[in-house]
């Protein structure tokens, strides 16, 4: 089957670097990541051709390839020999990569891509304090408590309260014993822990709020039941993100 030849720009616009980046074969696959997420290479298209992307992007046949190339191993492109580089569609791009996860949240006015993280990070944390309120030593049951004491002191200040509640989350992680579910919670956390959509914002009623979902955590681990710690969890990671959310896009994707 030969790909649906959608017109494209033979000449697509320069990117607006502010000075011409070091690494130049990253620089374009970035910029193709992003043209590719918000659509201005739909699904089924081809790339413009090899000699025009060396014109927009001023660069060599070396450097584009380069860059197509790992577009392919992202899951953004199939290239074809003789038929051009295809766009594929976003249920075959690899949504767990920096660069494709930072584009699809910076062109998803709905949230929705965040909600979907959520969503993830949710089920595996509830599973893992599940595993962790069997498992967890008295060490990792102690620095708990001591996190969760110490972030009601720190509700006044927000940069060193979200510090403590990363820690939090992450003993309960590692009390688990899930390397690959940590793994994965962690590599989501890293890449938008710096977005506004997702952080929100940050003020002493809020960080008061959190902590008390923490608590609950805490208690039903210490308390050594299972469901009681996965359900507080379930929705200590809810009711955060509703709030930081703040009534945009749909809180239904959310319901389960």
């Amino acid at each position: 089957m030969t790909a649906v030849q959608r017109p494209t720009a033979s000449e697509p616009a320069p990117p607006t670097w502010a000075r011409r980046p070091t690494n130049l074969a990253k620089a374009v696959t970035a910029e193709l990541v992003q043209r590719i997420v918000r659509g201005d290479y739909p699904p089924d298209s081809t790339l413009p051709a090899e000699h025009a992307l060396c014109t927009t992007f001023s660069v060599s046949r070396t450097v584009v390839r380069e860059a197509v190339k790992v577009l392919q191993e992202k899951g953004l492109v199939q290239i074809r020999q003789g038929s051009g580089t295809t766009v594929l569609p976003s249920t075959s791009w690899n949504m767990l990569d920096e660069l494709v996860l930072a584009a699809a949240i910076d062109d998803d006015e709905t949230l929705g891509i965040l909600d979907d993280l959520v969503v993830t990070r949710r089920l595996l944390e509830s599973d893992m304090a599940n595993v962790a309120a069997r498992v967890a030593d008295a060490a990792a049951v102690d620095r708990m408590r001591d996190l969760v004491d110490r972030m009601d002191e720190l509700v006044d200040d927000p940069a060193s309260y979200q510090e403590h509640d990363r820690a939090f989350h992450d003993t309960i992680m590692r009390a688990s014993g899930n390397r690959i579910a940590r793994a994965v919670v962690r590599s989501l956390e890293s890449q938008v822990i710096n977005t506004a959509s997702y952080m929100g914002r940050a003020d002493r009623s809020l960080c008061k709020a959190s902590n008390l979902g923490h608590r609950r955590v805490y208690e039903r681990i210490a308390a050594r039941d299972p469901d009681g710690a996965a359900e507080a969890m379930f929705a200590h990671i809810t009711e955060a993100w509703l709030v930081r959310r703040d009534n945009t896009g749909d809180p239904d994707r959310l319901a389960r």
